[in-house]
């Protein structure tokens, strides 16, 4: 090789190390900021989050969200919370109260001595019949009055089945010297409350002279479902949607066998699979956890369904639970979890539906995303400078 040809490669080699140079201390640079530029998602504190302005003009505003940290007075608090929460199930208690007839009713009507007036019950029943065919009896009409034969109309709506039995011997004794009168209710068709959702037979439950509480509407409908969730039941009635926990009702020695069932109450047991909570980040299962068969989910039960959090990658001072992500008031929840203490809380603290728990990366883990970065550019850089010479 001649001077020439040799004092040509010793510059290439020596630009090709200057390059390398730059591009190593711009790749050191990046890593030393690598906690705010690198890929992937990271909480910071405090957090914040772009909400959407009234007028479309307007660009959206952030929002600052404070993170909580968890702890045995904020588990105390929430724990306090629910239970203030089911000071409204007072509403729905109270005493069972005897039967009044309504619209729809069919009694049994029986005058001892004559039996002329069987007749009055109608044809018997076929051994086919439909459930929703009115029995053999006297219909309550609706104007609240049943046709007695020899008496006429007697009006036995908003009476009880004993008050009933007193006005149909008042109007037969006109007729008939003391009689011997006898009423029973052959179908009760006047006052219904309707059980749907994760129970096993959902439909029309009727009330009778049997108190409907919130046991007996459940067992009336096939008690609960497989995917059911007792602790977010819904009582619609009159327009007004309660909540109830059946399994917070338990715990705090409520008696759910004291909340009645009115006439047009709507039940409805939602189900489990519809009151998830998210578990992302470094774990080694991202996966949608599901609530107990009581309803209740635990932070540390959602980190045990996704398979725990990822020793290798995860950062386990860097725990958050994201809740209420869709509405105004988003609430961010942290948990250092370095020391084994720290699951006792996550065994205290209850998701919510729809929470997120996010599990961060360490610094290990981001530092190697930066370096994935930043090393094709690296050897691109290279390849390009060797090019060039």
């Amino acid at each position: 090789m001649g001077f020439l040809g040799k004092w040509g490669a010793d510059r290439a080699r020596s630009h090709v190390r200057r390059c390398t140079r730059v591009l190593v201390s711009l790749a050191v640079s990046g890593v030393l900021s690598a906690c705010s530029v690198a890929p992937g998602m990271r909480m910071v504190t405090p957090a914040t989050l772009p909400l959407a302005s009234a007028s479309s003009d307007t660009p959206p505003t952030n929002v600052q969200i404070p993170i909580t940290d968890i702890n045995i007075a904020l588990t105390e608090k929430m724990r306090e919370s629910d239970l203030q929460a089911n000071t409204q199930l007072y509403e729905l208690m109270g005493k069972p109260e005897p039967y009044t007839l309504g619209v729809g009713d069919v009694l049994q009507i029986t005058v001892w001595d004559h039996p002329e007036l069987t007749a009055a019950l109608g044809a018997q029943t076929q051994t086919n019949n439909r459930p929703y065919d009115p029995a053999q009896g006297f219909v309550v009409d609706n104007n609240g009055n049943i046709q007695v034969p020899y008496a006429g109309n007697v009006h036995v709506a908003g009476l009880r089945v004993d008050q009933s039995q007193q006005a149909v011997y008042t109007a037969i004794s006109k007729v008939f010297v003391r009689p011997q009168v006898t009423v029973r209710v052959a179908s009760f068709r006047a006052k219904q409350a309707y059980v749907d959702g994760e129970v096993r037979t959902p439909g029309v439950v009727p009330i009778n002279d049997v108190p409907l509480t919130l046991f007996e509407a459940i067992n009336r409908a096939g008690d609960f479902s497989t995917t059911a969730d007792q602790s977010r039941m819904i009582l619609v009635r009159n327009g007004v949607s309660y909540r109830l926990n059946l399994s917070s009702m338990l715990s705090s020695d409520q008696n759910p066998s004291k909340i009645l069932l009115k006439n047009g109450d709507l039940l409805r047991v939602v189900s489990r699979d519809d009151n998830g909570a998210y578990v992302m980040g470094e774990v080694n299962k991202p996966i949608t956890a599901i609530p107990m068969k009581s309803g209740k989910l635990t932070l540390s039960d959602a980190l045990s369904q996704a398979g725990s959090m990822n020793t290798a990658s995860a950062d386990a001072a860097q725990l958050y639970v994201i809740r209420g992500s869709s509405g105004s008031t988003p609430q961010i929840f942290h948990l250092d979890a370095h020391s084994p203490v720290a699951m006792v809380l996550a065994n205290e603290f209850d998701l919510q539906p729809k929470d997120i728990v996010y599990v961060d990366g360490n610094g290990l883990v981001r530092f190697s995303r930066v370096l994935n970065l930043l090393l094709p550019a690296i050897n691109a850089g290279l390849t390009g400078a060797v090019v060039t010479k």
